[in-house]
């Protein structure tokens, strides 16, 4: 692997992490850069999805750890987003999960996950599935339109 392969994946991981917490930062302009230099699409999927799920995890915990008071203060979430969420989540359970990876609404959905005590197995399973579902998905819409 050349050094570039290498940083690419590491900013990709990095992109991918804060992608996942409540930073205003999206991860898919690294992971369509990385695929147009000639990345291997399945080492962007696996390295996209471990650092964006690890990233949910930070939310979990920290859910766990602060529950409300966290997320208004260190994740700046306003009432709304959490009524929002927690809402979301009594309605459609842990299947609300697999849409962790949805912007504005996974990311809180996963603090509230962590508040709520989620198992964690459960927490992994879903968030994972969600989230390797969508790099796929962007992978391949993303090398159909660049064989175009």
């Amino acid at each position: 692997m050349s050094g570039l392969f290498d940083w690419g994946l590491s900013g990709m991981f990095v992109a991918a992490f804060f992608a996942a917490t409540i930073l205003p930062l999206g991860s898919e302009v690294v992971f369509g850069a990385l695929l147009h230099q000639g990345t291997g699409p399945l080492w962007l999927v696996v390295v996209a999805t471990v650092g964006n799920v690890l990233g949910s995890l930070l939310n979990y915990v920290l859910g766990i750890w602060g529950g409300e008071a966290v997320a208004k203060r260190w994740l700046k979430m306003s009432d709304a987003e959490l009524a929002s969420a927690e809402s979301r989540f009594q309605r459609f359970g842990m299947v609300s999960l697999l849409f962790a990876w949805v912007p504005v609404v996974g990311d809180p959905i996963t603090v509230i996950a962590g508040f709520l005590k989620v198992p964690l197995l459960w927490f992994l399973a879903l968030v994972t599935v969600g989230k390797l579902a969508r790099y796929c998905v962007l992978a391949y819409v993303l090398l159909a339109a660049m064989s175009n």
